[in-house]
């Protein structure tokens, strides 16, 4: 495990390798899952401030779901996180012409439309963060890839042999900043020296 600050970093978020494969997963982890995308209390008013110039990308089902229950719920398992239709796919997704769900805020960002791209946790999988119980300053970044729906992108990133924290650079920059990312950057360099 590597240390950063108040980052506990499990190794294989630096030993593994992992490139997205949307032609094999078809963004799958953005309806396959236990709630929505969770949210941090301040990407709620990202949410609140994006909506307008994602909902055009929206499907009727996304909209009709956000405009009954609200443009973000409360999961007692979770904490917050984007709604979801019928239990599956996020109320923000839609299916692009190749069956690859894509979502509605960042095309807007895409788009020029809104200066927030997307959830970090979705910008961030398969790395997830938690916090620690007994020291709530305390965060835990794990490499989780989900079995069947990342083979792809295990396989593309053995393939290629971009690990995963390489891979979510921009991602890593966005949530912790690029000190940050520089001595997550070192930390691998020199655990590979000792491998």
């Amino acid at each position: 495990m590597l240390a950063i600050d108040n980052k506990l970093i499990s190794d294989e978020v630096v030993t593994e390798h992992f490139v997205c494969d949307l032609s094999k997963c078809k963004g799958g982890c953005c309806e396959d899952g236990d709630a929505g995308a969770p949210l941090t209390y301040e990407e709620l008013d990202d949410v609140l401030e994006s909506f307008d110039a994602a909902k055009p990308y929206m499907t009727p089902a996304g909209i009709a779901v956000v405009e009954k229950v609200g443009k973000y719920v409360y999961d007692k398992d979770f904490g917050w996180v984007t709604p979801s239709i019928n239990d599956g796919l996020c109320a923000y997704g839609y299916k692009d012409k190749k069956g690859v769900i894509m979502c509605s805020f960042e095309q807007a960002y895409n788009s020029g439309l809104t200066k927030w791209k997307k959830p970090i946790s979705c910008h961030l999988y398969p790395i997830k963060i938690s916090k620690s119980k007994i020291d709530p300053d305390i965060e835990y970044l794990n490499y989780e890839p989900r079995d069947v729906l990342c083979s792809g992108g295990c396989k593309l990133g053995d393939k290629l042999k971009v690990p995963a924290y390489v891979f979510l650079k921009e991602a890593l920059i966005r949530k912790y900043g690029e000190e940050f990312y520089e001595g997550l950057d070192s930390s691998a360099e020199l655990l590979k020296k000792h491998r």
